[in-house]
């Protein structure tokens, strides 16, 4: 049912930020332009991160033509971001996915909706974390680095990133400009010597699959590539989380969703192709014989010396990203805090310093991230945070979307700014939510991969654990609510 304090049924303008409590955010500190929005939505989705944490994966599940799910991915993600852009076009709010899906139905839905986001946001940066940890280790010339140093790299790494987003606004627009350069040198300037002068495979073998396994390819592999991928265009819709803090948001955090989506889509599938025509023996890397692909097609290509300076390059771009992420979580939080709905909200809603930054919640959510990387590693669980953050986001996309077909068949939708049209709108809206459903299922469902049975069933356990939890801590803050109105 429409809760309609907060629904679309109302025709009136709408605050661009619902950091109205004392001590909120005013419009003068709006000083994030479209360039700075973009730049932190792109290095959120991060095309380094995107593509070397899954290409092994996928080229081992389908073969070299897992490069076609990119395409699948993208067009399914854009559907996703036109809606998202009429949401935060007319709601430019801070907390985006939960801010939309409370406006659109209530209190309890858009809680649902951040709590989702804001374990997948967590449990994104820890895997993220540990994944940079090699790299960073092969900085120093560590190879083979231990557990334990891969987790000290993983926590200094969410260190770099809180204290990052904790400094100066200014600081964190500069290490996202840092990040965007290293992106460009280490995925389209590499990319583009690899294509032009180490060519080991032809584009042939991009249909390889297909030809090879047809009907029986695109459903089985071919499927289960597409799940995987799913990870790597995700993190557009984190403008939204900032809306509150970016200028003329009605207009600039649609464009910044947008653009960032394409733009790492095309740098994603440019470096992708790139490596793997460049992949010397696609068999062994398919048969799982060779452990990190993308590091040994750069030394048989460019040598043993491009290792340390790549590796500088690739943990920039890691630890960009997971300092955006940080900032989209610490802001998701906060809108949640502002209406008293987490633990620890009067301490999670403060602002502070000149720029007035939820530095509680950043460190609240560092804290957050680390012992869950220190658990998962411990229990041995890595593998199923990753599957946990890719099911975690689509969902968490789904809530809103689904809500806002209802809102649009009902009748009730007024656009922003940006808008679609009726037709158009509803056409992208109903098609984006099938996409979203199916790739929930897709990326969830338990298949056979000779894995131990918690990594195969890894996704539904933890949504279980998360629904368990959070049922906790919902039913908690409601009764500590309806107590705080029974006395005043």
């Amino acid at each position: 049912m429409i809760n309609k304090s907060h629904s679309a049924i109302a025709g009136t303008s709408v605050p661009h930020t619902r950091r109205d409590e004392p001590g909120a955010v005013s419009d003068d500190l709006r000083d994030f332009s479209l360039s700075s929005v973009f730049g932190i939505a792109f290095a959120f989705i991060s095309p380094i991160i995107a593509l070397y944490a899954i290409f092994d994966i996928a080229l081992g599940i389908a073969g070299p033509s897992f490069w076609w799910a990119f395409v699948v991915i993208l067009g399914g993600q854009l559907l996703v971001a036109l809606v998202f852009g009429e949401l935060s076009s007319r709601w430019p709010e801070e907390g985006g996915v939960y801010a939309w899906s409370k406006r659109l139905v209530g209190e309890s839905y858009g809680w649902l909706t951040g709590w989702v986001y804001i374990w997948t946001l967590i449990t994104l940066n820890a895997a993220a974390a540990f994944a940079a940890s090699t790299f960073a280790a092969a900085v120093f010339g560590l190879d083979n680095p231990g557990t334990g140093m891969r987790l000290a790299f993983a926590v200094g790494f969410m260190i770099i990133a809180t204290l990052v987003n904790s400094l100066d606004r200014r600081l964190l627009r500069v290490f996202i400009a840092l990040s965007i350069a290293c992106e460009v040198i280490g995925s389209l300037f590499v990319g583009t010597v690899l294509l032009a002068f180490h060519r080991h495979n032809s584009l042939s073998v991009l249909w390889s699959g297909f030809d090879d396994g047809g009907m029986a390819f695109t459903v089985g592999p071919f499927l289960a590539a597409v799940a995987v991928v799913g990870w790597a265009f995700i993190g557009f819709e984190s403008a939204g989380d900032l809306a509150a803090e970016v200028k003329n948001p009605g207009r600039n955090v649609p464009l910044a969703q947008i653009a960032s989506l394409v733009l790492v889509a095309a740098t994603v599938m440019y470096a992708g192709l790139a490596l793997i025509l460049a992949v010397p023996d696609l068999e062994a890397v398919a048969a799982g014989s060779i452990d990190d692909s993308v590091v040994e097609t750069l030394l048989s290509n460019l040598g043993s010396a491009v290792v340390v300076p790549m590796s500088v390059v690739v943990s920039i771009g890691f630890a960009a990203g997971i300092a955006a992420v940080s900032t989209a979580l610490s802001r998701s939080v906060h809108a949640m805090a502002v209406q008293r709905s987490l633990p620890g909200s009067a301490a999670l809603t403060r602002l502070s310093g000149r720029d007035r930054l939820p530095r509680n919640a950043l460190t609240s959510t560092s804290v957050a991230t680390c012992s869950l990387l220190i658990l998962a590693v411990g229990f041995d669980f890595y593998d199923v945070m990753i599957a946990m953050s890719t099911g975690g986001f689509y969902i968490a996309f789904f809530l809103p979307v689904a809500a806002m077909l209802f809102t649009r068949v009902r009748g009730m939708w007024t656009p922003g700014v940006f808008r679609l049209g009726k037709l158009g709108g509803l056409i992208v809206n109903a098609v984006a939510t099938l996409w979203l459903l199916l790739q929930i299922i897709n990326i969830s469902w338990p298949r056979d991969v000779g894995a131990t049975w918690y990594v195969e069933w890894g996704c539904l356990l933890m949504y279980l654990l998360t629904g368990v939890l959070g049922a906790t801590v919902f039913l908690r803050y409601r009764r500590t609510s309806q107590r705080i109105g029974t006395d005043a």
